[in-house]
């Protein structure tokens, strides 16, 4: 009974936490506003796919291997399938004909985290992952946090990934979709700022202003990356490409470039 006793008397005490001042001070204020509104958004990617986060796994693993052998050296060389086969990529739902079809000196890629190389989740599946990632925090803290879930009021998320025949450069593409357009271009605004604290710079998208893009920091790992966020509306569409030194970020441009033009008129991509 006192062993149980000393172990509550010893608990952390609740204020051991870092104080919230100790954040950086540069827009500090705009910055925590945008964080708490757009950060439930955020994790629509490490929830339902993580493009980001599994591209940055993928580098770091792929280092210990034989890069080469990452998409699957020697693998089928892709039909020369006429427009809307399959192998270009499903296009069953208005979601997932917004994704780019599978271009020519390509194929469909390796599965996205637990999801497959063309995927959609519908909105509702999408959120309650989303609160299922918020169990063990406080109760007080997670009704909040899934308040801010339910007002992003996700459509659905549709996903795919791509392989260029040279199995030297994989793509991987997540458009999510949300009713709340302030939601959207925030979260835009977000992952913009983190980027350019934590990224270098990477190449302009041609004709298109609400798009930008980010190469990885300098490493000392075989591979290299390049993550592009936009916006268009409702959706908010994250690229994220990985392959072998030195990747052609002027390709992951072109990629972009074809996939937001085919959002603006996808009757029109071939």
């Amino acid at each position: 009974m006192n062993d149980d006793n000393m172990t509550t008397d010893t608990a952390p005490p609740a204020d051991t936490a870092p104080p919230a001042e100790s954040a950086p001070p540069a827009r500090k204020g705009r910055t925590r506003r945008v964080v708490l509104a757009v950060l439930p958004a955020v994790l629509v990617l490490g929830a339902v796919g993580g493009a980001a986060a599994y591209t940055k796994v993928t580098v770091d693993s792929a280092d210990r291997t034989v890069t080469t052998k990452v998409w699957g050296e020697g693998a089928h060389k892709p039909a020369k399938d006429p427009a809307g086969d399959v192998g270009r990529g499903r296009a069953d739902t208005e979601l997932s004909k917004l994704l780019l079809p599978v271009p020519e000196n390509y194929r469909l890629g390796p599965d996205m985290g637990e999801y497959g190389n063309d995927d959609e989740i519908s909105g509702k599946k999408a959120t309650a992952q989303m609160k299922e990632g918020g169990r063990g925090i406080a109760g007080k803290q997670r009704r909040e946090r899934d308040r801010r879930i339910d007002r992003l009021h996700l459509q659905g998320v549709a996903q795919r990934s791509y392989t260029s025949d040279d199995n030297d450069l994989t793509v991987e593409i997540e458009i999510v979709k949300m009713k709340d357009k302030r939601a959207v271009h925030d979260m835009f605004g977000f992952q913009t700022e983190l980027m350019d604290t934590v990224g270098r710079k990477g190449p302009k998208i041609e004709g298109h202003k609400k798009a930008r893009c980010f190469r990885e920091p300098q490493t000392k790992v075989k591979l290299d990356a390049l993550s592009c966020f936009a916006y268009d509306g409702e959706l908010f569409l994250t690229v994220d490409a990985y392959g072998t030194k030195p990747l052609s970020a002027s390709d992951v441009a072109d990629l972009v470039k074809d996939q937001l033009d085919h959002i603006e008129s996808p009757g029109e991509y071939v």
